[in-house]
């Protein structure tokens, strides 16, 4: 029976470099000869598309909406039989992604309440957690000052008060959920070096 693989999920405020550090992290894998399937939340899937014009305020909806349509996109997101993470790693495949549970109880968290997100997302949790999660930590007004820099337009949550809020969420979702395995790294040192505590963490899974 083929060995499953390895779920890393990669966590942060907006601005704090996950999606760059997933890039980095699965050219690093691959180059280890690990077989490594890189994905993110909200999905490109259908419910993800949804939530995609949400934040960009093509779709108006309700705070209450947008935690239920993350839950369902989460649940696709695990479970589609065409490339479902758990499909990919009963296969063998590790999987990294680019958000996963924390950030909802972190950004959903900031306009609902928190316990009633964290039950939400319950047969998420259930159904996986990831091996690793890797908390890129930096402070919003740094991240305000990336991505201002960095993008043309900014998302619904992509603002100082809202980004102060999520933070302090983040640190609130871990402390109610203490059983996860998470690891907490300054986002705000130079690239390189961020990417090598990263690949410190996820080379004792191997």
């Amino acid at each position: 029976m083929e060995e499953r693989g390895k779920f890393i999920a990669l966590e942060g405020i907006d601005g704090s470099g996950k999606s760059s550090q997933v890039k980095a992290l699965t050219h690093k894998m691959k180059e280890a000869g690990l077989p490594v399937y890189p994905t993110f939340e909200p999905t490109a899937g259908p419910v993800g598309s949804l939530i995609r014009n949400i934040f960009s305020g093509r779709i108006e909806a309700d705070q209450r909406t947008i935690a239920g349509l993350f839950v369902a996109d989460r649940l696709d997101h695990l479970l589609n039989k065409t490339d479902g993470i758990i499909q990919k790693i009963n296969s063998g495949c590790h999987v990294l992604t680019d958000r996963y549970f924390f950030s909802s109880l972190a950004y959903q968290g900031a306009h609902v309440d928190m316990d009633w997100v964290i039950q939400a997302n319950s047969q998420s949790v259930k159904l996986l957690r990831p091996n690793l999660h890797i908390f890129l930590d930096l402070k919003p007004e740094k991240s305000i000052e990336r991505l201002k820099s960095d993008r043309r337009s900014t998302d619904m949550y992509e603002k100082l008060e809202t980004l102060q809020k999520v933070r302090q969420n983040f640190f609130t979702a871990f402390e109610k959920m203490p059983g996860e395995n998470v690891v907490i790294i300054d986002g705000a040192r130079p690239f390189e070096e961020v990417s090598l505590a990263i690949w410190e963490e996820v080379s004792r899974l191997f």
